[in-house]
């Protein structure tokens, strides 16, 4: 069955929240504070979000929700476009939907925030950081801090403006 890519269905705020639990809560033992501010942060965006700027998609496979990325570009304050709550289902995963899902939320940036992009992750997401590393990502800081209360080391990845990465990859 193929996979939909569509934004806001009823459900969906749920459905996200528990895309992301199903993973973290089993391979990295994330409870109910990570839990709670998920889905305390996803559906503030929900509520505020702007149609013209932000971004929310969600990816289908029927009526099972198997993955979602959203750009904060309303919320995302000075330091540019904030992307947020990228997630696939252990079921999609390798099958190229990560890799969809990301040049959408690219493409979008690059098309309504025209600035920098950056997000927040932790160490040890090898498949993740890779895939941000494609999309034109750079490692800015780690720290100790642990927004997620799952004992991990947060890390900050930025995507210059398209023109910056473009004279950044031109100068030797």
């Amino acid at each position: 069955m193929s996979i939909a890519i569509d934004g806001y269905r009823p459900g969906a705020l749920a459905g996200v929240v528990g895309l992301h639990m199903d993973y973290y809560a089993q391979a990295w033992d994330f409870g109910v504070k990570f839990e709670t501010k998920l889905a305390s942060e996803l559906s503030d965006f929900l509520a505020r979000f702007d149609p013209e700027r932000d971004l929310f998609v969600t990816a289908w496979r029927g009526d099972t929700l198997v993955g979602s990325i959203s750009m904060d570009v309303s919320g995302g304050g000075a330091d540019g476009a904030h992307l947020r709550w990228f997630v696939v289902s252990g079921a999609a995963r390798g099958s190229g939907l990560g890799k969809q899902l990301m040049s959408l939320a690219i493409d979008h940036a690059d098309r309504v925030a025209s600035g920098r992009v950056w997000l927040t992750t932790f160490a040890g997401l090898e498949a993740a950081r890779a895939l941000y590393e494609r999309h034109g990502f750079g490692l800015r800081s780690q720290s100790d801090a642990d927004q997620w209360h799952g004992g991990v080391r947060e890390q900050l990845f930025v995507r210059p403006p398209p023109a910056e990465a473009l004279m950044e990859k031109s100068i030797p």
